[in-house]
């Protein structure tokens, strides 16, 4: 298990990516925008207060769409000796 805090400036994104495990995060300010297949419509928005589950293998991408950071508190639980996170995206499950 990995623990972080990680701003995203507005206009700025996570770039696309996936994860070996799952990831769980509160959004602590701002709203992130969350682009994935997973999601009616490809997106959904998260605010200050609600948690995002990401399960493994699936690309998806956060962007802050907004004018203030977007705050995440983040848990990775990850096997050990994999990358928080995957930006090939042929490792990734499609």
């Amino acid at each position: 298990m990995t623990f972080r805090e990680i701003t995203i400036e507005p206009g700025a994104g996570t770039g696309e990516h996936c994860h070996y495990g799952q990831l769980i995060a509160v959004v602590e300010q701002g709203e992130l925008t969350h682009y994935a297949d997973i999601h009616p419509g490809g997106v959904h928005v998260y605010s200050a207060g609600e948690s995002i589950i990401e399960g493994a293998g699936y690309p998806h991408e956060g962007r802050n769409e907004g004018d203030e950071d977007v705050v995440l508190m983040v848990t990775y639980v990850i096997p050990e000796g994999k990358p928080l996170a995957e930006t090939d995206l042929a490792n990734c499950d499609h």
